[in-house]
């Protein structure tokens, strides 16, 4: 009998140590295309693959989908719509029917993030929230799977097989882990022999001459105030790890029905503001834009960014986050958090600060119905820079210039190289912001497809459309989150087409990937819109005097006609309509200073001319865009050549300006 007992004891202790070795292994599933990071990116590339018939799995280590631009983002920073193209537009144009427009470039938090759910809902893509990378398994220069780890504890941890992966977080954490080479920090210039990189003190979102450091006023034994690094500047174009500062983009309230007060948050230290006060002494506040960006969005609502020299963003506190573990990155958070909420109660409640700002900004409230599982405030630190991949081709300043030109382009930027202030230090006696670099004047350009995979001998099944390879400068010029959603729609396709023919990402014929990214914008078979740009010499007549601006407007330039010149001048599009159908037609109005009030356009669908009357004063142009489509109105069309569009110019006081042309299928 007591054999009997020790054999089951035995027995019972062997199936529960087998049974715990299972639940210590992580379970694990196989899919074609993994994708990690749930950024407006990430959902794009999801959104695209499983639409292109694989099985995809999106993880996302937070609870919320779109990143930054359904985390307080709401004033899309472009540059030239232009450079905004196939499921970014469309999102773009959603947003617009949401508001009942055409399309819109600003937006609520919840507005976004809904747009971005729908996506995943309508291509059915399995999304994994609350998982986070722990580890990745590779053969050769192939990852084979990762590990994940729930951060909520709900699930065990699982291993994830793929025969391709796709890296849209913000930190590029699965590009590191995988072995990719990367950098972090600024480059010197003499890198790549570029003229914006590495230490840049120039005035940009700078602090006024002339404001003493010290917690004491002039006594340096007082050590410094806080925010003020102990560092010394170095030359112009030396190269760090220093990183361009985060802030959250701060979603606020005017309407009192929807308000959640603005109260004391915890880690409150006002002497974190010293600095903010001894900045209004030397240039007092007129309003909240002295030392915010306040944009307004839809429904009462703020996106509101960093100003000067000090503001939302905190300079000098993010250079550790890129490489830091999450831990680490979650403690660097919470003190981005508790900075921003004390600098707006501090702004609102702190008796140094003017009355009349005091009073402005208690105003507003965090809203109600924004972000209302996260105490109504953002779930996304706006990770402005963390990791940049280092792969096939780096994208540089020369890039951004057109002075080098690639041909393998799939996707385009068009903002100004930026970067935000990366230290805040004492330069001859007074504080100073370094590393707040604007450098714009030129026009759009492609993003090399070389740049978004990693080096042929490192990752043979990895694409990095967010971390990917380019210079600190050309970074900040690429860093838009539209321009995300187009790269991260490029490499789904390019995934795709490595799966079906059995290549690596390096081995996938770019003309091919560019051919369908252009013939099936919308990835749903659904016909392209036309666009006839003023610089399409085949399809644009130009009669009369017109002269060329540079910036602006939709493309390279767009004309403005000669206000002195009495001849009569036109411009006529000509498009080639692919099949016969109904089509709306738009046109686009840059909005010139002191502009002819009126436009007058011609429209011949082939049977019949219909006159439209633009008037100046009717357009308004929202948002980081100095432009908008005009509709024209909606035509059947016949397949052929025979339509046109004409603006034309008898004579006019002022300049009138043609740009493009653009014809969207109506189903």
């Amino acid at each position: 009998m007591k054999n009997i007992f020790l054999f089951l004891l035995g027995t019972i202790l062997c199936v529960s140590a087998l049974q715990s070795s299972f639940a210590q292994t992580p379970a694990q599933k196989t899919y074609d295309i993994c994708i990690y990071g749930g950024t407006s990116s990430g959902v794009i590339a999801a959104y695209t693959a499983a639409k292109l018939g694989k099985t995809v799995l999106l993880i996302e280590p937070g609870r919320h989908l779109g990143g930054m631009s359904s985390g307080g983002l709401g004033l899309t920073d472009i540059g030239n719509k232009y450079a905004i193209s196939g499921l970014a537009l469309d999102f773009y144009r959603r947003i617009g029917r949401h508001y009942g427009k055409f399309e819109q470039w600003v937006f609520e938090p919840h507005v976004a993030e809904n747009l971005f759910k729908d996506y995943i809902q309508r291509a059915k893509v399995e999304v994994k929230y609350e998982n986070r990378l722990t580890g990745v398994s590779k053969k050769g220069n192939l990852i084979t799977g990762i590990t994940l780890e729930n951060t909520s504890k709900k699930t065990a941890d699982q291993r994830i097989k793929a025969k391709m992966f796709i890296d849209c977080s913000y930190e590029g954490d699965l590009m590191a882990k995988a072995g990719v080479s990367y950098t972090v920090g600024r480059e010197a210039n003499d890198l790549y022999k570029e003229t914006f990189n590495g230490v840049q003190l120039m005035d940009g979102h700078q602090l006024p001459n002339g404001i003493d450091p010290y917690k004491v006023a002039g006594d340096p034994s007082s050590g410094l105030l806080w925010g003020i690094s102990p560092g010394t500047l170095e030359n112009d174009g030396t190269g760090d790890k220093k990183v361009q500062a985060y802030n959250f983009r701060i979603c606020l309230t005017n309407n009192k029905a929807n308000q959640v007060p603005i109260t004391k948050p915890e880690n409150y230290q006002p002497e974190r503001y010293e600095l903010l006060i001894r900045q209004m002494e030397k240039r007092p506040w007129k309003s909240l834009q002295d030392g915010f960006i306040w944009s307004g969005m839809p429904n009462g609502k703020t996106d509101i960014n960093n100003r000067n020299g000090f503001s939302t963003d905190m300079i000098g506190m993010n250079w550790d986050y890129p490489d830091a573990d999450y831990k680490r990155r979650a403690e660097i958070w919470k003190a981005h958090t508790d900075y921003t909420k004390g600098l707006l109660y501090f702004v609102g409640n702190d008796p140094r600060v003017p009355a009349h700002i005091r009073t402005e900004l208690n105003r507003w409230g965090y809203p109600k119905d924004e972000y209302t599982d996260m105490g109504n405030w953002s779930h996304q630190l706006y990770v402005r820079e963390a990791r940049r991949m280092v792969g096939e081709l780096v994208m540089t300043q020369h890039h951004c210039q057109g002075k080098e030109v690639v041909t393998d382009g799939v996707g385009t930027a068009a903002y100004t190289m930026d970067s935000h202030n990366c230290d805040r230090l004492v330069v001859n006696g007074m504080v100073k912001n370094e590393g707040n670099v604007e450098e714009g004047g030129f026009g759009p350009y492609p993003i090399s497809y070389r740049s978004i995979i990693p080096q042929r001998s490192e990752v043979g099944n990895l694409l990095v459309p967010v971390c990917l390879s380019a210079s600190h400068i050309a970074y900040g010029s690429i860093r838009m989150e539209p321009v995300f959603m187009v790269l991260g729609q490029s490499a789904a396709v390019a995934a795709v087409l490595a799966i079906d023919r059995k290549q690596t990402v390096h081995q996938v014929d770019v003309a091919t990937l560019q051919a369908k990214l252009k013939e099936d914008p919308l990835m749903d078979g659904s016909s392209p819109e036309i666009v006839v740009d003023n610089n399409d010499l085949l399809k644009v007549e130009k009669n009369g005097d017109w002269t060329v601006h540079q910036s602006g407007g939709y493309g390279p330039n767009y004309f403005v006609s000669d206000p002195k010149s009495t001849a009569p001048s036109s411009i006529r599009y000509k498009p080639e309509i692919p099949k016969k159908g109904n089509y709306a037609l738009y046109i686009y109005y840059p909005k010139l200073r002191n502009a002819n009030p009126e436009t007058r356009v011609k429209v011949y669908d082939g049977n019949q001319v219909k006159e439209i009357v633009i008037k100046d004063a009717d357009i308004m142009v929202v948002g980081q865009t100095s432009g908008e489509w005009v509709s024209l109105g909606n035509f059947a069309l016949n397949a052929g050549n025979k339509v046109y569009v004409e603006i034309k110019v008898e004579a006019a006081a002022a300049g009138v300006t043609a740009d493009a042309l653009l014809l969207v299928p109506q189903s």
